[in-house]
């Protein structure tokens, strides 16, 4: 079929899936929550930025240092070629403009693009581009620019060469630029949720011609966007600066240009618990975490003490999971499988590993996202069950051996061991797996695995779940399925432009990961930005174009236009 992702190289492949594991906040679970953890009713997840309604007008000025969970990977940011986990991410919204985000309700609106227009087939689509928004070199943003970038992403320009973007955009035909400000895609079949990958989880953004023929090392070390902030400065593992871009084009209330900040400085600091302390002790202004611990207890604290203001989403999550290679025996077996999910006790496993301060998944949509049912069908715990089936393994002398494969941090191998005991109980051997991240990443890539700790799906339209799970001659379907089922309605889901139809084909593709056990869901994953409590403006300001406020889920980082800091 002519939209099936296709087969490349094995270093390409290698290469690609490299970037898909890094580019979902990563499979590793870091800091899924701990022992210290608070019980979930202490603190409300509404996504309001705490301490924003009595903070006044923002003001103009100052440097915001800003902890990052981790450094960006070693491509840098060169868009298309980058590994941009939820750190680069976060740098990158500083830096760059994508066409279009999504707003409050999950749709996606213009936002560099003025229009994203389609014709009734929706296998031709139209960009139209805002006038006079400018490069941080002064060029300007036209169509030939756009139609380079698009390119570069999807492999067809001279002197880029991306990654998982070679996967994401197969199904582009042609790009053209028709006139100074406007952008002609084709496409190979109807594309009905393309204004959603125009925007990729926000790693789609505009590069300047510049960056785009820039030297392979050039292009990752120098970046120039259309962003509210230019690249000053880069020294790896201690600090990425960038200053406020006087030409940006959005204005604020007060009629200048946004941002209001003069700089930021970004800091990768790894240790959860080593960014509160910094952010207690004034060593930085700003910050994010997944930790759940850090939600359910510390956090709240200090903002309920005046300390700090908080912001906690849920909104449109990842979800983790645990992965099963069912190109292997025995999960290739349902059976099998079945038991697995029947001896995993979610509800246990999430007080025990999170002190339940985490949604218990069912599915991979968070709630909001569509093709999210409460209840999939997804196998409740049931011991005596799984139980019954790995004796009757046993007796079939079928293995009943499994390997579980999970990082090296303490509380990715507590949750590990959790998981080992639940499954030993029902019967089966299992052998923790404890690897670097880098060797997890190559074994995932690889499929030398059995169970490997997981976490995807970031609130996206699920049309872009399409290169995860379509199964036909897919070298990044990490879980090895080829569902017919999933298959179709992954079809349905990207040629239908019937909202209706779209919805009951990811549902159908959620009560098959249920039927089929292809994942065990454990939980939906919150987020969180702190800040110190004289710095305000999480979220920023609402779209141009009375397009209403943005998206309030963190997971693909959140935007700088409008934070600010409040005078002493």
């Amino acid at each position: 079929m002519s939209s099936s992702v296709r087969t490349t190289g094995l270093r390409a492949v290698a290469l690609a899936a490299t970037v898909s594991v890094l580019a979902t906040s990563c499979s590793l679970l870091p800091g899924q929550g701990g022992d210290d953890a608070g019980p979930n009713d202490e603190v409300t997840v509404t996504a309001v930025e705490s301490g924003l309604d009595v903070a006044g007008k923002p003001v103009r000025g100052g440097q915001l240092i800003y902890g990052l969970e981790a450094e960006v990977g070693t491509t840098g940011y060169c868009l298309p070629e980058a590994e941009l986990a939820i750190s680069g991410m976060q740098v990158a919204r500083s830096l760059y403009d994508t066409l279009t985000v999504p707003d409050e309700n999950g749709d996606y609106v213009p936002y560099l693009a003025k229009a994203v227009d389609h014709d009734d087939s929706y296998k031709e689509w139209t960009i139209s581009l805002r006038p006079g928004v400018t490069f941080h070199d002064g060029s300007s943003l036209d169509a030939d620019v756009v139609k380079n970038n698009l390119d570069a992403y999807r492999g067809q320009y001279e002197g880029r060469s991306p990654l998982l973007f070679t996967f994401v955009l197969d199904n582009i035909a042609e790009v053209e630029a028709v006139n100074e400000l406007t952008v002609r895609v084709t496409t190979k079949v109807p594309w009905v949720a393309f204004p959603a990958v125009l925007y990729a989880s926000g790693r789609l953004g505009m590069m300047a011609q510049k960056q785009l023929d820039a030297s392979k090392t050039d292009c990752a070390t120098k970046p120039i966007g259309t962003g509210p902030f230019s690249f000053v400065s880069w020294k790896r593992d201690q600090a990425l600066k960038v200053r406020r871009y006087p030409k940006y084009w959005q204005d604020a209330p007060d009629g200048k240009p946004y941002p209001y900040l003069n700089a930021i400085e970004f800091r990768p600091v790894q240790n959860s618990d080593s960014r509160i302390a910094q952010l207690q002790q004034g060593e930085l202004n700003m910050m994010h975490t997944s930790t759940s611990s850090d939600m359910a207890e510390s956090l709240p604290a200090l903002r309920d003490s005046g300390a700090i203001n908080l912001l906690v989403s849920t909104e449109k999550a990842e979800v983790a999971y645990v992965m099963m290679n069912s190109s292997v025996a025995p999960l290739d077996d349902r059976d099998t499988r079945l038991a697995i999910a029947h001896a995993i006790d979610r509800d246990a496993l999430n007080e025990k590993s999170n002190k339940g301060f985490p949604d218990v998944a069912s599915g991979p949509f968070a709630p909001t996202v569509l093709g999210h049912l409460d209840d999939p069908g997804f196998p409740t715990y049931d011991l005596a069950a799984a139980k019954k089936q790995v004796a009757a393994m046993k007796k079939a002398k079928k293995d009943t051996s499994l390997g579980l494969l999970t990082s090296a941090g303490p509380v990715a191998v507590r949750q590990a061991q959790i998981e080992k005991e639940m499954l030993q109980a029902a019967g089966f051997q299992v052998t923790l797996e404890i690897e670097t991240e880098a060797d997890l990443i190559k074994r995932v890539i690889g499929g030398d695995y059995e169970l490997a700790a997981f976490r995807n799906q970031p609130g996206e339209d699920p049309d872009m779940d399409y290169i995860w799970w379509y199964g036909e001659n897919n070298p990044v379907n990490f879980g090895r399925f080829d569902d017919p089922v999933i298959n179709k309605n992954l079809e349905i889901g990207r040629t239908d432009p019937d909202r209706t139809t779209r919805r009951k084909a990811y549902e159908a593709i959620n009560e098959q990961f249920a039927k089929q056990v292809w994942n065990v869901w454990l939980w939906h994953s919150p987020w969180a930005v702190a800040e110190a409590a004289n710095v305000h403006g999480i979220l920023g300001p609402d779209l141009p174009g009375d397009q209403g406020p943005p998206s309030a889920r963190l997971v693909t980082g959140h935007s700088l236009l409008g934070v600010w800091i409040a005078p002493a």
